[in-house]
């Protein structure tokens, strides 16, 4: 039984595919690369929110969030915040570690491909 409709399942593999585009073009281009892995991991979000929502739904939800206190116990939702936080990071830095943010990005879209993979219920290519 597919658990999203056909619209989302597919701007999630967008998403996903161009996530993956992105990080790719920073191997290739270091000079580039940290505009390009921040890039890279918008894209692994947002397919993460295709796939399990509506995304302004997500983005709301999240940010309200985050103004609570004590956090949430929800593991889906403290990860999804803590996507947030890495993108929000990255954007304020200016001397970013090429390789390492590689790495990190390199998961989460590993991690993004596992998400939509299991709701779209469609095997990606790598």
């Amino acid at each position: 039984m597919l658990l999203i409709d056909e619209y989302r399942k597919g701007w999630a593999i967008r998403y996903l595919r161009e996530a993956k585009a992105e990080l790719e073009a920073a191997r290739k281009i270091p000079y580039m690369a940290p505009s390009l892995v921040l890039e890279a991991i918008r894209k692994a979000r947002n397919a993460i929110y295709y796939s399990i929502g509506e995304p302004a739904f997500i983005e709301f939800l999240i940010h309200e969030e985050l103004l609570k206190t004590p956090p949430t116990n929800d593991q889906t939702l403290r990860f999804l915040i803590e996507i947030e936080a890495i993108l929000q990071q990255l954007s304020q830095l200016e001397d970013i570690n090429g390789d390492a943010i590689i790495k990190q990005a390199d998961t989460l879209i590993q991690i993004a491909a596992d998400i939509v993979e299991t709701f779209t219920e469609e095997k990606l290519e790598d």
